[in-house]
């Protein structure tokens, strides 16, 4: 009888489905799992994108415009507007970073140090996301080779110090999983960093939470033989039945105003010749936390939106839990202390958005490994060059010729 039974008007496949599959059904499918980037909504098609939604309005009469005529003593042209930007702590000759991706297998580490070499060629930052060093181990086994945190390290520091050694930084993010790995303490004494912590350019970045999966740590897809090897860090589910696959959990942490006070305190105690990240998932309260960070001595606050990337989120997330980038950058306004923010930034339209929104950076996350996966040598320098030179058209139009110049009145937002 159940063969024959219909529901108009009601998701029926998708009730088809979990009754086949069971706990496995609130994931993506596993088949792109390890080769494809899941998780968000595609652009263009989530309602609630608030920064794709909004548009730039160049205004009529361009005062600044006018300065900068006399100043150059000659009609100023896009060619004129500057980029630079101090991010966290960090010099930057643009208003972009390379955002954390961690230890899963899209992320590899031939990615990874591509992503490093090509960022310290930029002299842009570039965070190390959380659990490689419990899933890697800090150093590899081989004499000859070196672990996928510290290859990523050596890479951006080994590219730096062809280019301009006083320019972009590392920023090394922490998970519960890492605190228990002593990550931090192992970065801040290893020999690899000492060029960028001599330098000022090495930060640490605390992880209170992410965009795709606010509220939850991180979750990932393992075969059992290697989930079997990081058993003593990570706990595990068989959601996926009895084949080889199970879910890696990671905690998110627990954190309060408090706790988060400590943490960043202890921090600067700890180590203080790095910089002091913290990274927000986006909560209903996240103007509120970042507030209390940089009140604490944090030197930068990342907002992660809930279209920022993931590699494995449930499905349930995607789209409907958590606030949209635009709308965590209303939120917390424009303060004068160093906010970046991340997700689903690739090209410059969006990005010059969100800076003037009150954003000092935006993160590459899935566009910076699309881009080194095209080209390990060159893809994510010509993505760069691309956006820089949208930013500046775009600055340029709305008569401005500094980027930290932008602000709320160069974007209509649409009506609520």
């Amino acid at each position: 009888m159940s063969a024959h039974l219909s529901a108009a008007g009601f998701p029926e496949e998708q009730v088809r489905h979990r009754a086949r599959t069971g706990a496995a059904a609130a994931f993506p499918a596993l088949e792109g799992y390890g080769s494809g980037l899941l998780g968000s909504v595609p652009a263009g098609q989530d309602p609630e994108d608030l920064l794709e939604r909004a548009r730039i309005v160049p205004p009529v009469f361009m005062p600044e415009r006018l300065k900068k005529l006399i100043e150059l003593a000659r009609e100023p042209l896009y060619t004129d507007v500057e980029l630079d930007a101090a991010i966290g702590g960090f010099a930057a000759p643009l208003p972009l970073y390379v955002s954390a991706f961690g230890s899963t297998q899209v992320a590899s580490r031939d990615l990874g140090e591509a992503a490093g070499r090509q960022a310290g060629r930029l002299g842009i930052p570039m965070v190390v996301g959380e659990n490689v060093v419990p899933v890697n181990g800090y150093r590899a086994a081989a004499e000859d080779a070196v672990s996928p945190l510290l290859g990523r390290i050596a890479a951006y520091a080994e590219a730096a110090a062809h280019g301009n050694d006083a320019l972009g930084g590392v920023v090394v993010q922490q998970s519960t999983e890492d605190a228990d790995a002593e990550v931090w303490n192992q970065v801040y004494s290893d020999p690899v960093t000492e060029p960028l912590l001599s330098s000022g350019r090495l930060a640490f970045e605390l992880k209170v939470g992410q965009g795709a999966k606010p509220g939850l740590g991180g979750l990932t897809v393992l075969g059992r033989e290697a989930a079997g090897r990081v058993a003593g860090q990570y706990a595990t589910d068989e959601v996926f039945g009895t084949g080889d696959r199970v879910l890696r959990i990671s905690s998110p942490g627990t954190f309060t105003e408090e706790i988060l006070r400590q943490q960043i305190r202890l921090m600067r105690n700890n180590f203080p010749r790095a910089r002091v990240w913290v990274k927000l998932h986006p909560g209903r309260d996240v103007a509120h936390a970042a507030a209390t960070a940089w009140a604490a001595g944090a030197d930068s606050v990342t907002v992660d939106g809930a279209e920022g990337g993931t590699a494995w989120a449930p499905s349930g997330f995607l789209a409907r839990v958590g606030l949209p980038l635009g709308e965590c950058l209303a939120r917390i306004g424009r303060t004068g202390n160093c906010l970046l923010a991340s997700g689903r930034m690739w090209e410059g339209t969006r990005a010059v958005k969100a800076l003037a929104l009150g954003a000092h950076a935006v993160g590459l996350g899935r566009a910076a490994l699309l881009a080194v996966d095209e080209d390990p040598d060159d893809g994510l320098v010509r993505l760069v060059e691309s956006i820089a030179l949208e930013m500046r058209l775009l600055i340029s139009a709305v008569g401005k010729y500094r980027v930290d110049a932008l602000d709320a009145e160069d974007v209509l937002l649409p009506a609520p």
